[in-house]
């Protein structure tokens, strides 16, 4: 099969978040899929599988299959618009988080995504020892949303994994406060793979609504301040969420099975 490398939400390379996006030509089973995201060893594999005037889409982490990864979506509409139907300016993907649409605009590419409301949670002293830091406000939803007071304390923030793991009713760890040069800033925390996530698209269609309600306003330009880096241009609309970046290919091949 087809295969190509991505950065998301960057147009420059080794910036934003890597993504291996896998153009299958037949259906293959979860056992292979799960041992080809292993190999790739890469926070997502997604394989994208042509089905009528639609695709269908599946995240793998190395670990475990996800229900919803953003950076790895917008580079699945970047290959197709780029190498596969390159006519097309709006992709539907089929994914088990309903159907996605993608638009090209430009250098940006538009997903639309499903609007996430967490619940508001008090911190409990277990929770404020297992992260080592007490939150302005925390939120759950499939992630744990941690808000603290500054760009500068989400940027010195140090995670112990051992202790985030412990965490177990949450799948990440979100990291947020209001931004200097955007409207806010986060970092993500994945416990379970002890790593940083570069960029996370997926955790942005629950801290748009979080920044929504505590700004009064309606778009956003976020930054993700992990090593890599990345940029969002996002916007809370009543019935979901836009989420806008830019990608970059590293590397195009085959994979042979």
């Amino acid at each position: 099969m087809d295969y190509y490398v991505v950065d998301a939400f960057t147009n420059k390379l080794f910036r934003g978040n890597p993504a291996c996006i896998c153009v299958l030509e037949k259906i293959l089973t979860d056992e292979v899929l799960q041992k080809i995201a292993f190999e790739n060893n890469l926070s997502e594999t997604a394989f994208i599988y042509k089905n009528g005037t639609n695709y269908k889409l599946r995240w793998f982490t190395p670990s475990f299959e996800i229900d919803l990864c953003g950076h790895a979506t917008l580079a699945a509409a970047f290959i197709v618009f780029n190498y596969i139907d390159c006519n097309l300016d709006k992709v539907k993907f089929e994914t088990v988080s309903g159907v996605l649409s993608v638009i090209r605009k430009g250098d940006l590419y538009e997903m639309t995504f499903p609007k996430r409301i967490p619940q508001n949670i008090l911190p409990t002293p277990d929770i404020m020892e297992l992260l080592g830091y007490e939150p302005l406000e925390l939120y759950a939803d499939r992630d744990l949303y941690v808000i603290m007071n500054d760009e500068e304390e989400v940027k010195n923030y140090i995670p112990d994994y051992t202790k985030l793991k412990k965490l177990k009713s949450w799948l990440g760890v979100v990291i947020t406060a209001k931004g200097n040069n955007a409207d806010f800033v986060s970092r993500y925390f994945c416990p379970e793979l002890m790593m940083e996530d570069p960029v996370t698209g997926s955790s942005h269609s629950t801290l748009v609504p979080i920044w929504s309600n505590k700004l009064g306003k309606n778009k956003f330009l976020a930054k993700q301040l992990s090593k890599r880096g990345g940029m969002l241009h996002c916007e809370c609309c009543s019935e979901n969420i836009k989420i806008s970046g830019k990608a970059v290919i590293y590397a195009k091949g085959s994979i042979l099975i």
